[in-house]
């Protein structure tokens, strides 16, 4: 293009591009989160977000996809742009910015494998993080906050959930995310007030009692919880 010519982009300076991925699973009632151990320096053998490096032809959530691929195996799955962080010591490498995303999964639905980057990948409550890498601290913890927050006023939690669900499975997610409890008989009232849930006409035998019936999440009523705080 004509209006480019003289332009030079080597006079600047180019930071490097990262993305990384937090992902998140219930599994055993609690909340737990992905890590991959760090097979190379920077860190090496610590515990960290798998991410990677962000490639020329790609968009960013292209990124992102690849490297959670690359690094754990796992794929098609609930992703969201989370935030962007960019101290300037963040990595000792070089300048480094590096845009987080949220991945929510399933716990049973993936079998995470270690990639070229990693030489472990584990799964970890997030009451009980080991330490890890690079600022990652900080970026979990961010993550963890927005996922409080959206629980409240979108559907995202439904994500954590399988296919079809009892109503205290639904409960025990919401407490393991907002970190308390939460009555029993107020949580079913303004859960089936919200009109998101459908019947799937099946049982689950939940301990000696009589069995639970089986819910989903109606795809077409994801606008009508964002008109109101289930649980403010």
């Amino acid at each position: 293009m004509k209006e480019m010519e003289g332009y030079d982009a080597s006079k600047y300076e180019r930071p490097s591009v990262t993305v990384d991925v937090v992902i998140f699973a219930l599994h055993k009632g609690d909340l737990h989160v992905l890590l991959i151990q760090r097979k190379r320096p920077p860190y090496q053998d610590m515990w960290a977000i798998p991410g990677g490096f962000v490639q020329m032809n790609e968009s960013l959530e292209m990124s992102a996809r690849r490297e959670l691929m690359e690094e754990t195996a796992v794929a098609d799955v609930y992703l969201e742009q989370l935030y962007t962080f960019g101290a300037p010591n963040r990595d000792p490498r070089t300048r480094v910015i590096t845009i987080a995303y949220i991945a929510l999964v399933p716990f049973s639905t993936i079998n995470p494998k270690a990639g070229d980057d990693a030489a472990e990948t584990a799964w970890f409550p997030m009451n009980k993080l080991p330490t890890v890498a690079f600022d990652h601290a900080e970026i979990l913890g961010y993550a963890f906050t927005r996922l409080q927050y959206k629980l409240e006023y979108t559907t995202v939690g439904f994500e954590l959930l399988p296919d079809h669900f009892t109503l205290t499975e639904l409960q025990h997610a919401y407490e393991s995310i907002l970190g308390e409890k939460l009555d029993k008989r107020n949580f079913r009232n303004k859960i089936m007030a919200a009109k998101i849930l459908k019947e799937s006409g099946k049982m689950k035998q939940e301990g000696k009692g009589r069995p639970a019936r089986l819910y989903h999440y109606r795809k077409d009523a994801a606008a009508e919880i964002k008109t109101r705080r289930l649980f403010p």
